[in-house]
């Protein structure tokens, strides 16, 4: 079966993004770009996590709700939630109201400041482990790979949950540290040029 299909304005791309109106944008313009910035590594990690058991067209209705209610994902702001922060957002009808998901995030805030602190940089520690283009499948025909599952379980060794190889996966297809577009998908190339262009960011 096809990994894509002609969309309404004639264009082909991944089969998934025209599923629904809303991931069109999300697939021309974020999905596969690489990522450089801590802040919206952490945010998109955290936003994988909160989808575990749900669809992506719920969580990115609510993005917006999640960036305010997490301070923009900023994990120094978030690493200093107490418990009456968790009790408002178990409150906020605009999120996601796990407790397991939230409490998690705080977690994790803490423990990336503890890879900033180590590494120079959440981006340093994720890009460390970009796999080479030879080594992957074709695209899209897979959930996990040996480097998830490395990441994610170097993350739990770390402290960190709610971040398993099917997280971490995804993760890595929508921050651009593999290029997982469908092969005859119109953003392919361009996510590859985006890709070869990328500073890749060094650890200190």
């Amino acid at each position: 079966m096809s990994a894509i299909v002609t969309s309404e304005d004639g264009q082909e791309r991944c089969k998934w993004a025209a599923s629904v109106p809303e991931f069109i944008d999300y697939h021309d313009t974020e999905w596969g770009f690489p990522v450089g910035d801590d802040i919206r590594l952490f945010e998109k990690l955290c936003l994988e996590s909160f989808q575990s058991g749900l669809s992506w067209r719920t969580i990115l209705a609510k993005r917006e709700n999640f960036r305010r209610a997490f301070m923009g994902f900023d994990f120094n702001k978030i690493a200093d939630f107490t418990d009456a922060d968790i009790t408002q957002l178990l409150s906020d009808e605009g999120i996601v109201r796990h407790r397991g998901k939230i409490e998690a995030t705080i977690n994790n805030a803490k423990k990336a400041q503890e890879v900033v602190t180590e590494m120079g940089s959440l981006a340093a520690y994720f890009w460390r482990y970009e796999p080479s283009s030879e080594s992957m499948n074709e695209p899209q025909t897979q959930s996990t790979s040996d480097v998830s599952k490395a990441i994610a379980k170097d993350l739990k060794k770390r402290g960190w949950k709610f971040v398993g190889p099917t997280t971490v996966y995804a993760f890595m297809q929508a921050m651009g540290l593999i290029n997982d577009h469908a092969e005859g998908c119109i953003i392919r190339a361009k996510v590859e040029k985006a890709r070869q262009q990328f500073k890749r960011p060094q650890l200190p």
